[in-house]
């Protein structure tokens, strides 16, 4: 057993990609270097309430702005990353970590050859009694 399994994912251009997950109880390589050509982004894990992943990004490319259905922590373990918010943008250096308030249009790009751990929580908020 390889200790992965594929789920699949939307990149912003529609396109479905297979990003690997980890299964309960296996170690995760969570290191910071960026695979020869480009992003190699890995889903940590996913469950009902809450997603990890781990994303390398070469330098000078970025994820366009988009939503996400969740609170959001972007933490820069290596490298240098803007992370643009509405109409602002933040520069994270290594161990550094942004806040995102439930589906803020958001951004990422590299500075650097960098590496985020980011984390999504999917639960909904309860309704309103």
């Amino acid at each position: 057993m390889s200790g992965w399994n594929d789920n699949t994912a939307l990149l912003a251009s529609g396109q479905a990609i297979a990003i690997p997950h980890t299964l309960p109880g296996q170690p995760a390589d969570i290191g910071a270097l960026v695979p020869p050509g480009g992003f190699g982004a890995t889903a940590l894990f996913k469950l009902r309430d809450l997603e990890v992943m781990r994303l390398p990004i070469p330098a000078e490319r970025g994820i366009p702005p988009h939503r996400v259905p969740g609170e959001i922590t972007v933490r820069c373990v290596s490298g240098q990353l803007e992370i643009g918010l509405d109409d602002s943008t933040a520069r994270l250096q290594s161990g550094q970590l942004r806040y995102l308030a439930v589906a803020a249009m958001h951004s990422v790009k590299a500075i650097t050859d960098s590496c985020a751990h980011v984390t999504i929580a999917l639960a909904t908020p309860p309704a309103a009694a």
